[in-house]
């Protein structure tokens, strides 16, 4: 799912979220200073454009925190990263040598799955080398972008305290700023600034908390079901001809290597001539009753 159709949810997560810290703050407060009628966001407001500035931060972050949890919930998956039905679908066809039809699969997808088959199967005619090399190569990138998004959680755990503590070193010179001008009159007034100022410090924890427990969860998520997804696509490749296969190129330059060693034709392989019009080799159109493959040069047995 994309992040911007997070936003809407995180926003009113994280306006909850901060409504809650806020009231506590604002009975504390109102409490210590014995008038209700005094309002966080009028402390908010108040404290100048820098202090706006900080809670804007704060709760940018908030947001952020909740898009990426909600994200990852969603896409750390199993099903998501190698769906059942899809790899049951590219299973058939790589069976059945249509290599081809099984990058047009992949090419119809977007997922784990299919973005680290489609870049193996456009290899196949490289051999079982570079077959792997690509395997590895884009499982890496696949793993890396969802890991990404768990790692700003990480980012977010470190950052919200000290945005929040930064907010409260600023109130609390101001604050003091006042008491040295009049001196402590109030004692009630100057501990209920006191608890105010401290609302920033609260607010950058109460974000910071979830946010490590989530990247830690998420991490060892991530974890499992990578190798899982890694474990399909290594079974659908397993047992993929290679050698047969040299010269072969699939993908959008669709060629059935027609010069393919000769040698590839060696073995023959049964064809029905009422289920199909392509090598179970290299995939490319053949008429029935031709022998042998004018693409691949592979021996081939008519069957009625």
């Amino acid at each position: 799912m994309k992040t911007r159709k997070l936003f809407p949810w995180a926003l009113g997560l994280a306006a909850t979220l901060m409504t809650t810290v806020s009231g506590f703050a604002q009975e504390a407060a109102a409490e210590a200073e014995g008038d209700q009628g005094h309002s966080v966001l009028d402390m908010i407001l108040q404290g100048g454009p820098l202090i706006i500035c900080i809670w804007i931060a704060i709760l940018g972050t908030s947001i952020l925190m909740v898009t990426f949890i909600i994200q990852n919930i969603l896409t750390l998956k199993k099903d998501k990263l190698a769906p059942p039905a899809l790899a049951e679908s590219l299973r058939v066809a790589i069976d059945a040598g249509n290599y081809q039809e099984a990058w047009e699969i992949c090419n119809a997808n977007d997922n784990y799955l299919a973005n680290v088959l489609k870049a193996a199967l456009t290899r196949l005619g490289r051999g079982k080398e570079a077959v792997e090399d690509v395997l590895a190569e884009y499982g890496q990138r696949e793993s890396a972008q969802l890991r990404s998004r768990n790692s700003y959680l990480s980012v977010i755990g470190v950052v919200s305290p000290m945005i929040g503590l930064l907010g409260t070193v600023i109130g609390m010179m101001g604050a003091f700023e006042v008491l040295s001008k009049s001196g402590i009159a109030d004692p009630r007034a100057l501990a209920g600034s006191i608890g105010e100022v401290l609302l920033a410090t609260a607010s950058g924890l109460f974000i910071a908390i979830p946010a490590f427990v989530g990247y830690y969860i998420f991490r060892n998520r991530a974890q499992d079901v990578l190798v899982h997804a890694d474990d399909v696509v290594n079974s659908l490749v397993r047992d993929i001809p290679f050698d047969e296969l040299s010269g072969i190129r699939i993908g959008p330059e669709f060629s059935a290597g027609a010069g393919a060693p000769a040698a590839a034709g060696a073995q023959s392989h049964k064809v029905s001539a009422q289920l199909t019009t392509n090598c179970p080799v290299c995939n490319g159109a053949i008429t029935p009753g031709q022998n042998p493959c004018p693409h691949c040069n592979s021996t081939l047995q008519w069957a009625e």
